[in-house]
């Protein structure tokens, strides 16, 4: 037996079992408030995801016991400092499976560290009429470094299409691939869509012909098991602050042998290995693109986040988010006047949707006034909008504190939204 979408409830039932989100909810303080006179209902996490007690308190302790800057004093506040500082970049090699930590660059979020590729890599080995590929889901920030780029190189931007369910045509992407190709740079799970796109086959297709591949790992990373080396990735960013971590940190993950090659990105303190007024020499990885005293309590808080994450279980939490979210594509798609945008059969937690009887912006006011928060616009991708012909979406996005209950009260509300411009 199925449903109307094709599910089957006994393997619905079994996803929705695979984490207790009604506990994990309760370590997350912010939850436990009331929006205009309602409980707060988060559908926004692919903004950004809230952030567990234990990250709080790890910034909190830094703050309170251990405040001083890190590798450069001998005393113990620093020593302790440090010693977290890197104990955390260690938690992200293993949750990422990097071969070593000091591939484990830290930047402020996936934007910096796409900004940094673009800027290091691409200015010492791209010439003009040089290519790279992207997909017409990225979002802003995988599309204007390229840009960027291109103005002062002369460098090309090639985009691999997708059909109308949100899915790249990977044998457009293939024949795109050619002798001026430097790079791919893709979104692995897009944040307008929810697409997961199949970045693996993408990369073995790319390094076929000898081209590095750069993945925006913002949306997928908190969803589901990223193993860096399986992917085949040579660089992959990603943001804290998606990941139940701080605003401010996040990580550009990168070959050794590519980051060694690459210049730096910024320069000043924590960089050099020595100055003198003829010649600098440059640290190693990772102190060479960590210019300057970094966020050392975002990147505990990173580290927090990171262990919070793994004692729960990427796996758990992508089977459970999976299902939470063919739950309400279900309901969504089952209400008149709602047409899902991204249907993806193998999407993540994202509800894109649009309504006959009101604009995005609408919805969001009324849901809102229902202590429903979901995000409303062009989510940084504009060219996705363009390619459906339409200005914006509402989009509810899940994170692992997310139940059926928040489905049904986005469902309640969007009949109110009916009820007000039907």
């Amino acid at each position: 037996m199925t449903t109307a979408t094709g599910q089957n409830p006994a393997a619905l039932a079994d996803g929705l079992n695979a984490i207790d989100a009604h506990r994990l909810r309760r370590d997350f303080p912010i939850l436990n408030q009331e929006i205009n006179g309602q409980p707060l209902v988060y559908l926004d996490s692919a903004a950004t995801t809230q952030k567990p007690q234990v990250v709080i308190d790890a910034i909190v302790d830094y703050y309170t016991r251990n405040n001083a800057n890190v590798h450069r004093g001998v005393h113990t506040l620093s020593q302790r400092a440090t010693d977290d500082y890197e104990r955390a970049r260690e938690a992200v090699r293993r949750f990422i499976n990097a071969p070593e930590s000091c591939e484990v660059i830290y930047v402020r979020g996936t934007t910096e560290g796409l900004n940094l590729v673009a800027s290091s890599y691409g200015r010492k080995y791209f010439k003009p009429g040089d290519e790279v590929i992207v997909t017409g889901m990225e979002h802003h920030s995988n599309i204007v470094p390229w840009q960027i780029l291109g103005k002062e190189i002369g460098v090309k931007l090639r985009v691999v299409p997708f059909n109308d369910d949100g899915e790249l045509l990977l044998d457009q992407f293939e024949s795109m691939l050619g002798d001026r190709t430097r790079m791919v740079s893709v979104v692995h799970q897009s944040n307008a869509l929810g697409t997961v796109n199949p970045v693996k086959t993408m990369a073995s297709l790319a390094h076929a012909r000898g081209v590095p591949v750069m993945l925006d790992a913002a949306q997928s990373i908190p969803h589901m098991p990223i193993d860096v080396q399986d992917l085949g990735a040579d660089f992959v960013a990603f943001s804290g602050h998606k990941m139940y971590g701080p605003t401010g940190i996040g990580v550009l993950w990168g070959r050794a042998e590519l980051l060694d090659a690459m210049p730096p990105y910024q320069s000043g303190g924590e960089m050099i290995r020595s100055v003198t007024f003829e010649e600098t020499i440059y640290n190693d990885l990772p102190a060479k693109f960590e210019a300057g005293t970094p966020d050392i309590a975002g990147a505990i808080g990173l580290g927090a986040a990171v262990e919070y994450l793994e004692a729960i279980g990427m796996a758990r939490i992508a089977r459970y988010e999976h299902a939470l979210m063919r739950y309400g594509a279900e309901r969504l798609g089952s209400i008149a006047g709602v047409r899902l945008v991204g249907t993806a059969a193998n999407k993540g937690g994202v509800l894109s949707f649009i309504m006959d009887a009101a604009h995005a912006h609408d919805i969001g006011t009324i849901l809102d006034a229902a202590g429903i928060a979901v995000r409303t616009g062009h989510h940084c991708a504009q060219p996705v909008m363009a390619r459906y012909e339409i200005s914006a979406t509402a989009r509810a996005s899940l994170g692992l504190y997310n139940t059926t209950d928040d489905i049904d009260a986005l469902v309640k509300a969007i009949d109110r939204v009916i009820e007000v411009f039907g």
